[in-house]
């Protein structure tokens, strides 16, 4: 089955310039059946889907749409993260958790998650993030590493691959598209059927046969300004940092609410205790 595995939307994203639907569109004539969803800390495009596409348009039901999202972190970087079907976390929707917490929220509630082009950029990467450099092992409490990221570098796409295959984690590949040419410029190949996230979220943690590919998109912001991008990338680090500072007691209750969702996995005080654990341990 091909996938693109990191996909952003108008709806989603404020820098995505192509709707949900077009990119439906593009993906399925260029051969794909099925798409993720990887706005940046929203799952507005995929309520969009729900509302408004899922069940209305019979001509899409062929191709599989799946919620995703992609998590800024306050200290790695972007996280691709993806929940069995049904589960809903609001606390993923709040930019800013510190990344050995949101992975200890993810597989607390049956969730995957991976670093989206962990090679590429200072400050969105994780490997060249300060966190990242100084806990290299934090790769390994990954599910999977976005190897090919058709709006990044090769070498940055290969240095992915190699660190995937030195901690035996799963390829996966999306074209990261904002725009409609690039939409489906970077593709997964997975050995069975995907019918939903749960489906995905199985094949990522068994044997199932996983590859990565594609072609790179040559007209990325940073390939139209040079250098200038420098200054685009560090000034959305610091918008990222004040946001994630700005909503940091909402976080804080929505953690608490979290660990509310799920009392009957645990004894009520354990598990506030718990969360209260986490949050001082990520902070």
């Amino acid at each position: 089955m091909k996938l693109d595995m990191h996909c952003h939307t108008k709806e989603g994203s404020l820098d995505g310039k192509i709707t949900l639907y077009e990119t439906i569109l593009a993906l399925r004539e260029k051969g794909y059946q099925g798409m993720l969803i990887t706005d940046h800390n929203s799952y507005k495009a995929y309520r969009h889907y729900q509302k408004n596409i899922q069940n209305t348009d019979k001509a899409f039901q062929d191709f599989v749409v799946l919620k995703g999202i992609e998590y800024d972190t306050i200290d790695a970087g972007h996280i691709i993260v993806i929940m069995p079907t049904g589960v809903k976390l609001p606390i993923l929707e709040l930019r800013g958790l510190p990344v050995g917490l949101l992975i200890d929220i993810v597989h607390h509630f049956g969730g995957v998650l991976g670093p989206a082009h962990p090679c590429g950029e200072k400050y969105l990467s994780l490997m060249n993030t300060r966190r990242g450099k100084k806990s290299r092992d934090l790769i390994s409490r990954f599910d999977f590493i976005e190897t090919y990221n058709a709006c990044e570098e090769p070498e940055s796409n290969r240095a992915a691959s190699e660190l995937a295959k030195r901690f035996h984690k799963p390829e996966v590949g999306g074209s990261d598209s904002h725009k409609e040419l690039c939409a489906g410029m970077g593709y997964t190949l997975i050995d069975a059927e995907i019918k939903n996230e749960t489906d995905l979220i199985h094949a990522l943690r068994s044997d199932t046969a996983i590859s990565s590919g594609g072609e790179r998109y040559m007209f990325t912001t940073k390939q139209r300004i040079g250098k200038i991008n420098n200054v685009l990338v560090y000034s959305f680090w610091v918008y990222n940092k004040f946001l994630a500072l700005y909503k940091g007691h909402k976080r804080k209750t929505l953690l608490h609410l979290t660990a509310n969702s799920h009392m009957n996995h645990m004894n009520h005080m354990d598990h506030m205790q718990h969360i209260d654990h986490m949050h001082q341990k990520g902070a």
